[in-house]
């Protein structure tokens, strides 16, 4: 015992001696600096400026600090180092950014392309000219352009590559279009080497309109850096021979990249408050009336970030099964910073249910904006640990508030880590997220939607495995994705049933984490779980977009001896086959259920009674989701057939051209 105690004590006086070595030499302060402090103290800290040329202090650390992790949960194609400062009077960024890709294929590749969304904010963009300006229901305001410029490109040796820059426009060969540039390199790209750039970069802000811009002091920078496309491996998405994924930026598309590291100085005015993917890695350096925030975040695909003197600040730790431990930080306009704790809860409870219901969410932040009343092209929108909410139009939000905060937060697991391509088939995306959506406002707060009535808006299906651009409109792109793209994950839960619907979701989930996932790739999961095919369901539902019409098409009806002899003709005019129920009501009360297997497209029963056939009904129960036309699914017996197809005709005409009103 006294041998093991005084081998204590030396290890205790060696540790000491260490520490003060350490501090002596400026160790310590490079560990402090491999850390990050929660926002709560990064942000509302009072920071005195230094005098004049001293070099900045940082901000005390009072917190534990955090690190990045070791553990590598992606491919990891690209590594972006960027230092952006805003300008706030001009509305203006300016960027350089030192970029780095590895080849992911099996050849050489000898250009880069990157995309350049700010463009899309020109005039004559493809973006402008197919969105005119409204993007969900937001307008543009007049002059409230934007742009981006490459000020210099270079290798990491120095030469220069701008004048090899030219744009591209692979989509509509639009040449006022600058959203798609690409360049040749000096040297080719080895498969499974990087090459590196550098490059600096303007941005101008366009007036707060979709997703991206300014209003005022407040600022979403989304989309905002030049961002490099995605290079698709042989087999990724289906594809039978590697290359560049390519397409400008479209009125009705999103996003699609590739996973990596982000490292992001980001200069704003002291007073700014800011909101960004990841975390931060050390404490704000103050100098000259200006704050610099360092963040970092791996593993993602994308980096946003959001900055005002004017946020309303709130921070909470969480964790339960499945989310092993974040901070949800919460940059609320001034308008709603007393619904807090609606904003939080919605948050805990969405993060907790997707953790149980599909898996993990591996990153320790999860930040919540909130823009102000004139920002409403910023709110409702998705990023990496980065979520915008509804902008603030009052302060006594009905189910709204929560809605919006839990279908963004759900895309955290079907954009920020199944990273679908959402230019080709944003079903992927934003339906899953969607039928997520729906699952929770059920789960948490009890609001359970329509869907005979969501299934009746369906006026124009079209196929889901599509791109963006191609639908018929902007409410043929969200009728379809969104509601369709829900309905026909709800139509897969009828016929399975929940238990086995959860597996569907969940195993789809931890298969295709952090991968590029298809369509098909989908079908596969369904199909490994059911242990059966479902070629028709897809190919009615998503490649050819169909919806389901069950109809009662005749009764006839005929006295017998013993009774009653009706036969009652069935129909199937569209989507897939599966199983529905028929009722049958009797004239003296009584009624029988009958199964029809759907299988094919129509069929005649035969039900004999012993009282006439009042009525005949297909799918009484509501089951089948995506049956939009349910005037058809009724039919009475005693109704003559010219007075039943005038009938039918007109009520077919008048409840068409009702639903037509009521679309998206």
């Amino acid at each position: 015992m006294p041998e093991r105690r005084s081998l204590r004590i030396f290890l205790f006086v060696a540790a000491a001696a260490v520490l003060v070595l350490s501090f002596r030499f400026g160790f310590a302060d490079a560990w402090v600096n491999q850390y990050a402090l929660p926002a709560s103290a990064l942000s509302e800290l009072p920071v005195a400026a230094p005098p004049p040329q001293a070099k900045p202090k940082t901000e005390p650390v009072l917190d534990p600090p955090q690190k990045p992790k070791a553990v590598v949960l992606s491919n990891r194609i690209t590594e972006y180092h960027i230092s952006v400062a805003l300008d706030e009077k001009n509305g203006s960024l300016t960027g350089q950014q030192t970029v780095t890709w590895k080849n992911p294929g099996r050849k050489s590749v000898s250009e880069l392309y990157f995309h350049l969304y700010p463009n899309a904010f020109s005039p004559g963009s493809t973006f402008m000219k197919e969105s005119d300006g409204v993007l969900r229901g937001d307008k543009m305001k007049a002059g409230g352009t934007g742009n981006m410029v490459l000020t210099s490109l270079t290798t990491e040796e120095g030469e220069t590559l701008l004048p090899r820059l030219h744009y591209v426009q692979p989509d509509d060969g639009n040449s006022k279009d600058r959203t798609l540039a690409t360049f040749r390199l000096p040297e080719s790209v080895k498969p499974g080497t990087s090459v590196t750039v550098k490059m600096n970069f303007t941005v101008k802000l366009p007036e707060v309109f979709a997703r991206m811009g300014k209003a005022g002091e407040f600022v979403m920078a989304g989309q905002w850096f030049p961002k490099i496309a995605v290079y698709e491996p042989a087999g990724t998405r289906g594809r039978a021979t590697e290359g560049w994924n390519l397409h400008q930026y479209h009125g009705d598309s999103e996003f699609y990249a590739d996973f990596g590291i982000f490292s992001v100085n980001i200069n704003v005015p002291q007073s700014f408050k800011v909101a960004a993917t990841g975390f931060q890695t050390k404490s704000p350096v103050i100098a000259n009336g200006r704050k610099s925030f360092q963040f970092y975040a791996d593993d993602v695909h994308d980096f946003a970030w959001s900055a005002s003197p004017h946020f309303e600040y709130v921070e909470n730790s969480f964790s339960s099964p499945g989310i092993p431990g974040v901070r949800i930080k919460l940059y609320l306009d001034p308008l709603h910073k007393d619904l807090k704790d609606r904003y939080m809860h919605a948050a805990k409870s969405a993060l907790a249910k997707l953790g149980e219901w599909y898996g993990e969410y591996p990153y320790s932040t999860l930040s919540v904006v909130v823009p102000p009343a004139n920002a409403n092209g910023a709110g409702g929108m998705e990023y990496p640990t980065l979520v915008t909410a509804a902008s603030a139009q009052n302060d006594n939000p009905g189910y709204e508030l929560e809605r919006t905060l839990v279908h963004e937060i759900a895309h955290q697991y079907w954009y920020g880590l199944i990273a679908s391509n959402e230019f080709e088939e944003a079903w992927l995306d934003e339906g899953f997220t969607s039928y997520s959506e729906d699952k929770l406002m059920a789960s948490i707060y009890g609001v359970v939607p329509n869907l005979t009535i969501e299934a009746s808006y369906m006026t124009s299906p079209e196929p889901l495995n599509q791109a963006s651009w191609r639908y018929e409109s902007s409410d043929g792109y969200a009728e379809n994705v969104y509601l369709r793209g829900k309905l026909v994950l709800t139509s897969i839960e009828r016929q399975v049933g929940e238990k086995t619907m959860n597996k569907i979701m969940r195993t789809y989930f931890q298969k295709y984490r952090f991968k590029h996932p298809s369509s098909t790739d989908f079908q596969k999961v369904v199909e490994s779980v059911t242990k059966d095919k479902w070629n028709d369901f897809f190919q009615s539902y998503v490649q050819r977009g169909e919806m389901a019409d069950f109809a009662v098409e005749s009764i006839s009806t005929q006295k017998t001896k013993d009774g009653y002899e009706s036969l009652v003709l069935l129909r199937r005019y569209g989507g897939s086959p599966q199983p529905v129920t028929v009722w049958f009501q009797f004239e003296d009360g009584q009624n029988a259920r009958k199964q029809w297997d759907g299988a094919q497209n129509h069929v005649q029963l035969q039900v004999n009674s012993s009282s006439p056939l009042v009525y005949a009904a297909i799918d009484p129960s509501l089951n089948v989701v995506l049956d939009n036309r349910r005037y058809n699914n009724y039919l009475k017996t005693e109704v003559p057939r010219e007075t039943r197809t005038r009938w039918s005709t007109g009520i077919t005409q008048i409840v068409e051209g009702l639903f037509g009103t009521m679309v998206w």
